[in-house]
């Protein structure tokens, strides 16, 4: 049994003496305050961040906390914990943008008033939070599932100026694969890496001017290599061998081939399970004359489908070097939505361009493009799957949009009850004044 007499003693206490004290509870929900500088803070952060809030933010603001505790109470109850794991590498990401932004992690402590591993704390509470309120949700609204008779009724309910104007989208398939590079470049590359360890190694030039001057990982160039605090996980299996082997910052790793070119690496700190360095990547550079035969290539393969002698999907299986789409028969998929379909504007720019005039199931003729995951020129040809001009959502052409609206309904009305059941058997004190607020839930303040 929670000792709800001593919090509300506390609650009133620390009221009465509001005027003499820097900072105050103005909350209590269940046995977890809610104190002013915690509202303060969240309304700076939203403001660095550019996050609008929709009224006022000391009524917002301290609501949405609120809330928050009632799903952490839940998850409490129901053992839902986040994956550490996975909120180490949200805050490293995190810290990483701050740092990026900011100009470096001094200036960052400069700027929050705080040591980095303060700050680091405060994220890690602050994402932990966020992802067990995350799976809380997710559990209590797992049994929703419509069926495509719900969802048949929910489309032909909806009055036509609701029902969302779907924009022009294509699914589009894609055979790629890299021009092979001269052994002669490749050495080359190499070289040029030898000589960068042995000038840091002698001590005649510092390892993240060199990254800074040469490292063809423009975003880490900027820090001087420095990736950040990043997981085994985080980085691809050949990099992180290597990485998480070394001990000594003062020694260069030795050369490291990845699908990206080929690293140098330079160990900063290692804490647990995670590492920092810094590294220098250099990309042998493709000939004009490989691209010519790649790209002679692709056509030879082009007509061979025009031709019905070999199937698209089965060029795929048989050529694509694009491990993202090789088991998928090509077909391209959307990262930000985890569809098939994509906008133009979604598109690489240089597919975009080959299938704008292309009709269903016709085939490009070859081009060069740049594999942004990679930073590199791949040849292409890509294949157009499916085409949907502008229109107004339908059940044939967007079942899934239809039911994701539903299930977003759904959902949302769902959690907006639970809240209200919630608010009813949860301890529940705000000062008085900070209750004159237009709250999205109204039962915060009980009758008495």
């Amino acid at each position: 049994m929670r000792n709800y007499s001593i919090l509300l003693m506390m609650f009133f206490c620390l009221n009465a003496m509001a005027e003499s004290v820097i900072d105050e509870v103005i909350w209590v929900v269940g046995d977890e305050a809610i104190l002013r500088s915690e509202v303060e803070e969240e309304r700076l952060r939203a403001q660095y961040e550019g996050q609008q809030i929709p009224g006022d933010p000391y009524c917002v603001i301290p609501e949405q906390m609120a809330v928050q505790k009632l799903f952490l109470h839940q998850a409490e109850l129901d053992s839902v914990e986040a994956n550490e794991s996975s909120v180490s590498h949200q805050v490293d990401m995190r810290l990483n943008y701050y740092i990026n932004q900011i100009g470096s992690k001094e200036k960052m402590e400069e700027y929050f008033r705080k040591p980095s591993s303060e700050i680091r704390e405060e994220m890690m509470n602050t994402v932990r939070n966020q992802m067990i309120i995350q799976q809380m949700q997710a559990k209590l609204t797992s049994d929703i599932k419509p069926t495509p008779s719900d969802i048949r009724r929910y489309y032909n309910s909806l009055p036509m100026d609701s029902i969302p104007m779907m924009p022009a989208q294509v699914e589009v398939q894609i055979l790629s694969f890299e021009p092979p590079v001269p052994v002669e470049e490749t050495e080359r590359v190499k070289q040029r890496l030898r000589e960068f360890t042995e000038r840091v190694q002698s001590g005649s030039a510092d390892f993240s001017m060199l990254a800074r001057l040469y490292s063809e990982d423009t975003e880490s160039a900027k820090r001087g290599g420095e990736l950040g605090f990043v997981g085994k996980g985080q980085l691809v299996p050949e990099f992180a061998e290597v990485a998480f082997n070394l001990n000594d910052p003062k020694r260069v790793s030795r050369i490291v081939q990845t699908e990206y070119g080929f690293h140098i690496i330079q160990l900063i700190e290692k804490k647990g399970e995670r590492i920092n360095c810094r590294h220098i990547l250099l990309r042998p550079r493709i000939s004009a004359t490989d691209k010519i035969r790649a790209i002679q290539r692709l056509d030879s393969i082009r007509h061979q489908i025009m031709a019905d002698s070999l199937q698209f999907e089965q060029a795929v299986i048989r050529y694509s070097e694009d491990k993202n789409t090789v088991m998928n028969t090509g077909l391209m998929i959307n990262p930000t939505n985890g569809s098939s379909r994509f906008e133009y504007q979604d598109l690489a720019p240089e597919v975009a361009k080959q299938i704008y005039s292309l009709n269903e199931g016709d085939v490009s003729q070859p081009f060069v493009m740049m594999d942004q995951a990679k930073n590199r020129e791949v040849c292409a040809i890509v294949r157009v799957k499916k085409k949907l001009d502008v229109h107004r959502a339908n059940l044939s052409d967007d079942f899934q949009t239809i039911k994701s609206m539903l299930e977003q309904k759904l959902s949302a009305e769902f959690i907006h009850n639970w809240i209200l059941k919630k608010q009813k058997t949860t301890f529940i004190q705000i000062s008085p004044e900070w209750q004159g607020c237009d709250f999205e839930y109204p039962g915060w303040i009980h009758d008495k």
